[in-house]
């Protein structure tokens, strides 16, 4: 603390104040400097969150299924349904299900014991049972009980020795215990062989009262496709021509799925490309057409306090308005994102350019470029041809035939690089781009700034001081020659 002004009657501390005020203007300036470079870096980044939700649809338009959407009706859908992939051929499929697949199960009978009564010492010691691989070889599983172990630890041991294979429960409508496979079919190939297998032992039949032939299930799915091919499968699932088939009851006769190309899926994804596009288009042409307001400078801690919260939103709206003018990163990358996607393929499936399909760019010059789409000409392209739609996207070529997304994806690459290069990630240290780099100078000019403060005002501190004394030993020099005089008197 200091005490400033007794001897002077001064306020000494005021002063001073007013003299760093002066002093820190070159300080503010500099503070002003850093928040405006935190504002670029962050307007950076938003533009660049924006190119990363476009370049996660990346993917999705470079697949065959994104062009090739096949749609599927079932006649009792209640019995089968059925998806198809890309590759599956339009037209009708008949599928008669005379059976479908179930899961091997043993139902136990009632018993008198509960999950936590323990197990009596006389049932102790190790037991086996036997699953089937897929090539119907037997494969052993053994677990132990231990002096008091409880039913529920027992069950719990058959669960984890069967390694995934069956589920062991009890079953407190009837007082049972229930062991069922984890999966469909049959893999044991013996005739009537059972898929959860065990030896007549007192654990098994005395204790969990399971009857070593009573399995139930345990069967595959039977299915006749197109009147003529007899199928048998382990699961209640089954591909052929790229159709996969889903079992889930028995059919009456034949049941009927037909297969065609489902326009409105891959209209949907072209659509939500070209929406996300012209987002992205917005964005990076407002940060270049929006108006710079050279008077609006960001405000110090002490102008905030004089202000209310909605004067200082409306106020900090004006300053960051128009900070990424002009940036060649953001105004040059609007160019490469367009002229990618306005260039041309060389097809031979019919379409070269957008515009054959139906989307152009606006003629709008203010639009800054943006997509608009002809949506009766788009589904006419994917409706009469799927594979020149594609082709003209998605061509995985290095070529003239190259397709545009490919095209855009390698400047939609480019544009981020260049932005990360500039204001970095939110993972980035500050000497790892260019805006961090004029930061950390920007932070280090602040401190050394700071420090410097110190030593001025401490300056400042000891000047007046100084002066404190002085007027002190002129106080007490005058108060010695009144008394001199005084006493002459």
């Amino acid at each position: 603390m200091r005490v400033g002004g007794i001897i002077s009657g001064m306020d000494i501390e005021a002063m001073v104040n007013k003299l760093m005020e002066a002093e820190r203007m070159p300080l503010e300036r500099l503070k002003q400097q850093q928040t405006l470079l935190e504002w670029k870096r962050d307007a950076f980044r938003d533009v660049n969150s924006k190119l990363l939700e476009l370049d996660n649809m990346m993917l999705d338009m470079k697949l065959s299924k994104t062009y090739h959407p096949k749609a599927t009706v079932s006649s009792q859908d209640s019995a089968v349904t059925a998806s198809a992939s890309s590759s599956a051929s339009n037209g009708s499929y008949d599928i008669q299900v005379t059976d479908i697949a179930t899961r091997a199960m043993r139902v136990g009978g009632e018993i008198s014991l509960a999950p936590d009564s323990v197990i009596t010492a006389e049932y102790a010691g190790t037991y086996s049972f036997s699953t089937y691989d897929e090539s119907g070889k037997a494969i052993e599983h053994e677990f132990t009980i231990n002096e008091g172990d409880t039913l529920s630890t027992v069950l719990k041991n058959i669960e984890r020795a069967s390694n995934g294979n069956v589920r062991a429960f009890y079953d407190d409508s009837g007082n049972r215990v229930v062991l069922e496979a984890t999966r469909t079919g049959k893999y044991n190939t013996d005739v009537n062989g059972d898929e959860i297998s065990f030896a007549n032992n007192n654990l098994f039949t005395n204790v969990l009262r399971l009857d070593v032939n009573a399995e139930i299930g345990g069967e595959n799915a039977k299915f006749i496709y197109n009147n003529g091919l007899e199928i048998e499968s382990r699961d209640n699932s089954y591909t052929l021509n790229g159709v996969t088939f889903e079992f889930h009851n028995v059919t009456e006769g034949n049941v009927r799925i037909s297969v065609s190309n489902d326009i409105d899926t891959s209209f949907e994804a072209i659509m939500n490309f070209v929406d996300k596009y012209n987002e992205v288009i917005e964005t990076m042409n407002k940060s270049q057409t929006e108006e710079k307001f050279r008077d609006y400078l960001p405000l110090s801690d002490e102008q905030k306090e004089e202000m209310t919260e909605e004067q200082i939103k409306l106020w900090e709206e004006k300053a960051k308005s128009g900070i990424l003018r002009g940036e060649s990163a953001i105004r040059d990358g609007m160019f490469s994102l367009r002229n990618s996607l306005q260039s041309v393929v060389n097809s031979n499936d019919g379409f070269q350019l957008l515009s054959e399909i139906g989307i152009t760019t606006s003629k709008d010059y203010m639009s800054g470029g943006k997509l608009v789409v002809d949506e009766d000409k788009l589904k006419a392209a994917l409706r009469d041809n799927p594979d020149g739609v594609y082709n003209l996207f998605a061509n995985n070529s290095t070529d003239e035939s190259r397709g545009l997304i490919y095209r855009f994806d390698d400047a939609l690459d480019r544009v981020r690089g260049n932005i990360e290069r500039q204001a970095g990630k939110s993972t980035s240290t500050l000497d790892n781009y260019t805006l961090g780099k004029r930061m950390k100078a920007i932070n280090e000019r602040i401190a050394d700034f700071e420090r410097k403060m110190i030593t001025v005002e401490q300056r400042y501190w000891t000047q007046f001081t100084q002066m404190e004394k002085a007027i002190a030993r002129l106080t007490e020099q005058s108060d010695h020659l009144f008394s001199q005089f005084g006493g002459m008197m």
